[in-house]
């Protein structure tokens, strides 16, 4: 698991500047979100009256970004990556839900991909650590 620690400090790094981008630019994520959005056929989603969304997004990013580090500094608690897998894992059937029984925005399968993808490949890290372990 050689790759496990530096896996851990890139998303580390990439959750703490996602995590701003949408804390101090959430209308322009969701800008650009729609001007691609458009070439592929799907409703634009709504950029005004954002509410509280930037203070959950921000502080989710906050809390996987500490996971991401906790993992990095501590690679042989398994707590760590469990926990961040769940999390990944929870907003992207999450966002697939929407995707399907909501609207049909790009951010909502953007956000399944993504987030699907890094909750199986830190799942994946787990059930590895599960596995030297027993």
């Amino acid at each position: 698991m050689k790759i496990y620690r530096p896996v851990s400090l890139i998303l580390c790094i990439v959750f703490a500047v996602v995590g701003l981008l949408f804390l101090c630019a959430t209308d322009r994520v969701l800008i650009f979100f729609n001007i691609l959005s458009s070439p592929l056929g799907m409703l634009p989603s709504p950029v005004w009256d954002l509410g509280y969304y930037p203070l959950l997004a921000g502080g989710y990013m906050y809390l996987v970004t500490l996971l991401a580090f906790f993992m990095y500094r501590h690679p042989e608690n398994r707590s760590f990556p469990l926990l961040l897998a769940h999390g990944k894992l929870a907003t992207s059937i999450l966002s697939l839900a929407l995707f399907i029984f909501h609207e049909q925005y790009l951010i909502y399968i953007a956000n399944f991909i993504i987030d699907g993808i890094i909750g199986v490949v830190v799942m994946l890290f787990f059930l590895n650590m599960k596995k030297k372990k027993t």
